[in-house]
């Protein structure tokens, strides 16, 4: 059994982690907390080809695979997670959609600027009142002429409010209710469509420097063209780009997890107290033993899941399992880097203290815990391994 990585996710975790060191690591604090987006970075991520690892090489991405997509986002999560979250919602649910259910004809007009990186995307499903319930959402979109009329609303959306957004995919109700099967259908909505508005950014615990909005539909028409895949189906096409999304999410919460446990060791044996490191103490040592411990096993989840995804096995539960461990690991790891830290780890100056703000989300975004939870005992009890 081969644990090492391929050699061209090593070169391009390289690549990453030079990039990250020379632009985004030196300015993410500042980033912060002027809550700004830094889309000239993005863009010099489209320029070396890093913004459609997942894409096909026809339509301007690269193809490498979950496995190398992994080993990038330890590099640039490590360094900002605001940075690497927003990259990541393009890169993905942004994406993938498009790159699975488009035609040709809109791959080449939306896909190829997404995975090239001269336009950022985002994806537009969580409302003010539906979440995890996908199915539950109101925006809809009725048959008007030769195309769509959408209406309703989209919360916590990523990207879509920055200055080099190509647009939103949306998923909306396209039939049903009163006792009849839902219908939903996903469309591409691009910026400056009538009808279609950005909020104002929202102001969040952690994520500071990624863009996050409301939008609004007010009898917003898109022609037919807009329509991704089929009309009807746009909630299982969500449902099937969502695993590849948990893969990427905990990949994220992969490079927390280790970035805090690296700024814990360097605080642990830097600084002194009572005359010797603080690392010496068992009490410092166990935490610092226990999160090191977390994280591999948590690297484990997280890199099967992708190799699973790259050899076309079935992966859903092990998404989900790597989801749900990675982002909890996160969480534990970024406390205790805090309480290592002791009081400078809680001043907003302090790095630390920055990841410590990024942590919760991630047992929230793309698919809660306790939704996590429900998809692996629902496929253990199914008898499904993957």
């Amino acid at each position: 059994m081969d644990l090492d990585l391929p050699a061209d996710a090593r070169d391009l975790q390289k690549l990453c982690r030079d990039f990250a060191e020379r632009e985004i690591e030196p300015h993410a604090a500042q980033w912060s907390e002027e809550e700004r987006f830094p889309t000239e970075v993005f863009l010099k991520m489209g320029e070396l080809d890093l913004t459609g690892l997942l894409i096909a090489e026809e339509h301007g991405g690269t193809n490498l695979g979950y496995v190398s997509y992994v080993a990038a986002m330890e590099a640039i999560g490590a360094a900002d997670q605001s940075f690497a979250a927003a990259w990541n919602a393009h890169s993905t649910i942004a994406s993938l959609p498009l790159a699975a259910f488009g035609t040709t004809e809109q791959k080449e007009k939306w896909l190829r600027p997404l995975a090239t990186g001269t336009h950022i995307g985002a994806f537009g499903l969580t409302e003010p009142a539906a979440g995890s319930d996908a199915a539950g959402i109101k925006t809809t979109a009725r048959r008007d002429g030769d195309g769509w009329l959408i209406n309703g609303s989209k919360m916590f959306i990523t990207n879509a409010g920055t200055d080099v957004s190509l647009g939103v995919t949306v998923l909306a109700r396209t039939g049903g209710g009163d006792g009849e099967p839902k219908r939903f259908g996903t469309f591409f909505v691009p910026t400056g469509t009538e009808g279609y508005s950005v909020g104002r950014p929202l102001r969040k615990i952690g994520w500071h420097a990624m863009d996050t909005r409301e939008l609004v539909f007010q009898d917003c028409w898109i022609p037919d063209a807009n329509l991704i895949g089929e009309e009807g189906n746009g909630l299982r096409q969500f449902l099937d780009v969502l695993d590849g999304g948990r893969i990427s999410v905990a990949a994220l919460a992969l490079s927390l997890a280790q970035a805090a446990h690296d700024m814990a060791v360097t605080q642990a044996t830097q600084r002194n107290q009572f005359g010797r490191p603080i690392s010496d103490f068992q009490a410092i040592a166990h935490k610092i033993a226990d999160i090191a411990t977390e994280v591999e096993a948590a690297r484990g989840l997280v890199y099967r899941a992708a190799w699973l995804a790259d050899n076309r096995r079935p992966f859903g539960q092990a998404a989900a399992m790597a989801k749900l461990f990675a982002s909890e690991v996160a969480n534990r790891a970024a406390s205790a880097a805090v309480q290592i830290h002791g009081g400078y780890g809680y001043i907003r100056e302090s790095r630390v203290s920055r990841f410590y703000s990024d942590a919760k989300i991630l047992e929230i975004g793309e698919g809660t815990s306790e939704i996590q939870r429900n998809v692996i005992a629902r496929n253990i009890v199914k008898g499904t391994r993957a």
